[in-house]
C-alpha cells in the first residue's frame, strides 16, 4: 500500500445507473465524503470538504434503485480522478444496451489515468469495456460463471476478495469494497485519514481474508510466467522459512538469475518484496486484532519482534504500536 498521497484528488465520481443497490451507492459516497471533510481540516479548511464525491448517471438524470428509491444525482458523467461502479440487479444486456457510454467513459477515463473500482456486478462494467482482458479480477461468487463465460479473456480469480491491475480494481462484495476504499484514501489522502475513518466505520468488522495484498496487483502486469507463479507462491508462504536460493533452484534458475528476473518483471528485489507482503499482512492485523505485537511478528514470519519493529518503521514511518493506536484512538 502506498504512503504517498495525491495533491491532484479533485472529484470521485460514483455511478448511478437503474436498478443499482442504494446501499452500496451510498456506502461510497459516505466513505469518500467522510474522507473528504477531514482531509479538508487537515488543510485547515474546516469541514469544507477537500474534493468532491459526486453522483453520476448516464444522462445526468435521475435513477431508480433496486429497492425503488429515486435517486437524484449531481450529474452526467465527468472526469473525475477516481470512479467508483456500485453493484446493480438486472439483465447486464439490457443495462449495456440502454447505457451505451458507460464502456466508452471508462475507456476514456482509465487512458486518461483515473483509477476505477467496481464492486461486485458493477466489476461488469470494467470487463465489457475491455479493460480487464488480460488481467486478473474478481466478482461476487454468484457471478462467477456468468463473468467467465461472458468475459474469457478476462483471468477470473474465484479465491480473491479483492484484485488490482493497473489502476483498476476488483470488489466482491461490501467488505472487500470497504477495504478498497479505504486503501484509495490513503493512497489520495495518506494514511492518517484512511486510519481515522477506518476507525469510524470498520472497527469492529472481522475478516476472513487479508486486505494487505491490496496494491500489489501492478506488478503482476507481466509476461513471465515463472516469476508469477513464484509471486503467488510467496502470497501464500510469505510467513514461512525459506531460502530464496532453494525457490529460485525449484524454478529451475540460478540465484543470480532469479533476482535478475524477478526485479525485471516486478521492479523490485525479492527480498524487499517479502517484506512488503509480511508489513501490509501486519498492518491489517494489527488495525483488526488485539494481538500483541511479538504474536504478529512470529505470524508474518519474524521471531525476533524487535528486528520486525525496526522493519516496520522502516516501510511505514510508524511503529507497530503508533500505527495501532491510530486506528484504536478515541475521538477525533
Amino acid at each position: 500500500m502506498s504512503n504517498s498521497q495525491s495533491p491532484n484528488l479533485r472529484q470521485v465520481s460514483i455511478l448511478a445507473i437503474e436498478g443499482v443497490f442504494a446501499s452500496t451507492l451510498m456506502q461510497a459516497k459516505d466513505f469518500f465524503h467522510m474522507a473528504s471533510l477531514r482531509f479538508g481540516k487537515l488543510q485547515g479548511k474546516g469541514l469544507t470538504p477537500a474534493f468532491q464525491t459526486r453522483l453520476v448517471s448516464p444522462d445526468g438524470l435521475p435513477v431508480e434503485s433496486f429497492s425503488d428509491v429515486r435517486i437524484p444525482v449531481d450529474g452526467p458523467l465527468d472526469d473525475a480522478q477516481i470512479i467508483i461502479l456500485p453493484t446493480f440487479w438486472g439483465d447486464f444486456d439490457t443495462l449495456r444496451v440502454r447505457y451505451p457510454q458507460v464502456c466508452s467513459w471508462l475507456r476514456e477515463r482509465h487512458a486518461a489515468g483515473s483509477v476505477i473500482c467496481g464492486e461486485a456486478s458493477g466489476v461488469f462494467w470494467m470487463a465489457q469495456a475491455g479493460l480487464l482482458d488480460g488481467k486478473e479480477a474478481t466478482t461476487y461468487w454468484r457471478f462467477f460463471s456468468e463473468f467467465a463465460e461472458r468475459f474469457p479473456r478476462v483471468l477470473l480469480n474465484q479465491d480473491k476478495h479483492l484484485s488490482d491491475a493497473d489502476n483498476l480494481y476488483c470488489a466482491g462484495g461490501v467488505t472487500s469494497a470497504c477495504d478498497l476504499y479505504i486503501y484509495l484514501i490513503e493512497r489520495f489522502c495518506g494514511a492518517g485519514i484512511a486510519q481515522a475513518v477506518s476507525r469510524d466505520i470498520l472497527y469492529e468488522v472481522q475478516r476472513s481474508y487479508t486486505p494487505g495484498r491490496i496494491g500489489f496487483g501492478g506488478q503482476k502486469l507481466h509476461h513471465d510466467m515463472t516469476i508469477l507463479q513464484i509471486q503467488q507462491w510467496l502470497e501464500e508462504h510469505f510467513a514461512d522459512k525459506f531460502r530464496f536460493e532453494d525457490v529460485a533452484r525449484e524454478h529451475g534458475m540460478s540465484i543470480r538469475n532469479f533476482m535478475r528476473r524477478f526485479q525485471a518483471a516486478t521492479g523490485d528485489k525479492p527480498l524487499h518484496y517479502l517484506q512488503r507482503l509480511r508489513i501490509e499482512t501486519a498492518k491489517g492485523l494489527l488495525s483488526s486484532t488485539r494481538k500483541s505485537i511479538k504474536t504478529i511478528s512470529y505470524e508474518v514470519g519474524y521471531d525476533d519482534a524487535s528486528f520486525f519493529a525496526r522493519l516496520f518503521r522502516q516501510h511505514t514511518q510508524l511503529s507497530p504500536n503508533q500505527y495501532r493506536r491510530q486506528y484504536q484512538q478515541k475521538g477525533e
